[in-house]
């Protein structure tokens, strides 16, 4: 296996607390051949400072670091950084500033996105262990085993940012595509795209990432009984089905790139016929979460017009 370059794309906003252990994590990578990039969102601590020391202490990581006004959170300014064409083609991986990754975090995506064909779209993401701020593990479920795919994608989010790295291809496509102002979140965004458009999606079971928890956390986990509230809250405030609503509006302006059977579902669930509910149309169409307890509660909240 070749030893690719790959670009972590890091989007920062007052993270001087956690983010110089994510720095050192990066500089622990048994994968050595990265850069970093930096999109800043008008940090007002000393994220900046921090990020311009790391620079010149480590020239040779050729720190790209744009600073300017609030692009709107973490998700307009993922996808900016993931938009550039200053940038080197080829593999990113996208990092959160105040998570601590493993050493083989970076090797292992590589390995896995270089299995991939190099000509389709491929996004990777890894399992996290989940801890508190000081970075001590919680305990967590263990996952149910989840299968990505497009009528997966459609309704669950997969692959959390913190671990998500993707192929060259990937990155074409995402820039063809541009923003959608309708999406709520970038890493679902991407899980749906490049299932959409028929690549691949690979889900590694091995924990690389330490994904830390605190109350300043842009979304975090959702396991646990905080979770299950946190989840219910969304159902019953309409959120959820309102993400599904803006994203589902976002694939269909990219229909040009779906495949003929991912435009066919958007389509459909846009159209939603008067004379089908839509509990039945979810089941004609096969969407399911990654567990039957999940896809049981889809089609309750479907069943309460919650979605």
């Amino acid at each position: 296996m070749s030893d690719p370059h790959i670009t972590i794309l890091m989007a920062t906003f007052n993270g001087a607390q956690f983010l110089p252990a994510q720095l050192d994590s990066l500089l622990c990578q048994t994968h050595t051949n990265w850069s970093l990039a930096v999109s800043d969102d008008g940090s007002s601590d000393t994220t900046l400072p921090i990020l311009r020391d790391f620079g010149r202490a480590y020239p040779d990581r050729n720190l790209t670091l744009i600073t300017g006004h609030r692009q709107g959170g973490a998700t307009q300014n993922f996808m900016s950084l993931l938009l550039r064409h200053d940038l080197p083609r080829g593999m990113v991986a996208l990092a959160d500033q105040d998570d601590v990754w493993l050493p083989g975090k970076l090797a292992r995506a590589a390995a896995s996105l270089q299995n991939c064909p190099k000509d389709q779209p491929a996004i990777y993401a890894s399992e996290s262990i989940l801890t508190d701020e000081n970075l001590v593990p919680l305990r967590q479920p263990k996952q149910p085993a989840a299968r990505p795919n497009f009528r997966n994608a459609l309704v669950q989010n997969l692959f959390a940012g913190h671990s998500t790295a993707l192929n060259a291809a990937a990155v074409d496509l995402i820039k063809a595509v541009g923003t959608p102002q309708t999406i709520a979140f970038h890493d679902w965004w991407l899980y749906q795209l490049v299932a959409g458009a028929g690549g691949t999606c690979v889900l590694d079971p091995a924990q690389t990432v330490l994904y830390r928890q605190h109350r300043r956390n842009a979304f975090g986990a959702s396991s646990g009984l905080g979770g299950a509230i946190k989840r219910l809250s969304h159902l019953v405030r309409n959120d959820y089905g309102a993400w599904l609503g803006g994203h589902w509006r976002a694939l269909q302006e990219a229909a040009q790139h779906l495949t003929p059977e991912a435009r066919d579902l958007i389509t459909d669930l846009l159209a939603k016929p008067a004379q089908e509910s839509r509990t039945a149309q979810f089941r004609r169409l096969q969407l399911h979460r990654s567990s039957a307890k999940g896809t049981a509660a889809l089609h309750l909240a479907a069943y309460l017009g919650w979605v």
